[in-house]
């Protein structure tokens, strides 16, 4: 097995699985029971998409195509805070 996608929230993970099984692909999602155990602290990298060894290169390929790649490392540049409503300091 091979982590295809890791998935910031539930319902990422599972859009991606679904898209997956969609074209034949198995595809199981980890880390989905601890969640519940999370309470109020955020817990990242824990639900994680896998398909066998030998679908992954088809996989990545849909995977892609979904255009749900993290925008987490993308930097916050002046004034992008503007058109979201906080007033600047």
């Amino acid at each position: 097995m091979r982590v295809i996608y890791l998935a910031d929230n539930l319902f990422d993970a599972h859009l991606v699985k679904h898209a997956l099984e969609e074209v034949e692909i198995p595809a199981f999602v980890f880390g989905e029971s601890l969640l519940g155990g999370m309470g109020e602290l955020p817990l990242f990298g824990v639900l994680r998409v896998c398909v066998p060894d030998t679908a992954f290169p088809e996989a990545q390929g849909i995977v892609q195509a979904l255009g749900l790649e993290s925008r987490d490392d993308d930097p916050i540049l002046e004034g992008d805070d503007e058109g979201m409503g906080i007033l600047p300091a």
